[in-house]
């Protein structure tokens, strides 16, 4: 090694350390929630549904439940909360990451120094930002129209807490497998949002499971969007809802099974179904 003309050793050049997946997945994120509100008809699509449908709905079948002391516009609000989360998992990121995979979003990311996790971080962060702000809108429309009580006690809350994060976690995960079943960007909406509408009119969203065939129940009670449900009718209804329950009980013990399940069985089949290419790609 030659000296300097000042007889001291040159610099070495310093080597700068390359961002943390976690931060490359948060920059991701802010990425992935920009171009969704870019998105005009996103926007609408994703938030409309569960808003109109409350609206037309609480204004429809007005009236207290008889015996309940609940209305059954609040009984329409806490299921479309589920409804909501579950749409902002499993149906917006399920069409989102088909479309990305069709136009070669996917490829091209996968080919970049990036790691991949990071553009799952970034998905995440985007279905949390869009389904708090669906829980907030539908919150704020059942307490101004339909006289909703907000829970009082901490308990509550941290039910929702794990309700909402195992149910946003369970949607986004089957969300992400469900992604590989489109075979193109066109068929994407149809495909996934098909069977998600049929599940939430199964799943206690728009009809009391007091109401339906003990067969419709039990092909309901599978999947994670009747459980969410459950568990949302159990912070904001409270005791004077239980009774519209089939157990008479929230089984809130097995909602946080069911839905931890979904988080395990989701994480299986994204690991054994996602594909970073489309089907023409080969």
């Amino acid at each position: 090694m030659t000296e300097t003309a000042t007889g001291s050793a040159p610099r070495t050049a310093t080597t700068r350390a390359l961002p943390s997946t976690l931060k490359l997945g948060l920059s991701r994120g802010a990425v992935e929630t920009k171009m969704f509100f870019r998105e005009k008809d996103a926007v609408i699509f994703t938030f409309a549904f569960p808003i109109i449908m409350l609206v037309l709905f609480g204004s429809i079948f007005a009236g207290s439940l008889e015996g309940t002391g609940v209305t059954v516009s609040q009984l329409y609000t806490a299921g479309l909360i589920g409804a909501g989360v579950m749409g902002a998992g499993f149906q917006n990121l399920g069409i989102g990451i088909a479309a990305d995979r069709d136009d070669g979003t996917l490829k091209r990311l996968a080919g970049t120094p990036m790691p991949r996790s990071a553009y799952f971080i970034g998905k995440i962060v985007n279905v949390l930002v869009i389904a708090f702000l669906e829980v907030v809108i539908l919150l704020a429309i059942g307490v101004l129209l339909y006289d909703l009580d907000l829970p009082s006690q901490v308990s509550s809350w941290v039910t929702f807490a794990w309700v909402f994060v195992l149910g946003v976690t369970a949607a986004a995960l089957l969300g992400t497998a469900a992604s590989s079943l489109p075979r193109s960007a066109k068929s994407a909406a149809a495909v996934i949002s098909m069977p998600f509408v049929v599940l939430q009119f199964i799943s206690g969203v728009f009809i009391p499971f007091t109401q339906m065939p003990e067969w419709l129940t039990n092909i309901a009670s599978v999947f994670p969007l009747k459980w969410m449900c459950q568990g949302f009718r159990a912070v904001f209804l409270g005791d004077g809802g239980v009774t519209l329950e089939l157990t008479k009980s929230y089984e809130l013990d097995r909602v946080a099974l069911v839905l931890a399940a979904w988080v395990v069985g989701g994480l299986v089949l994204c690991l054994t179904t996602f594909r970073w290419k489309g089907r023409r790609d080969g």
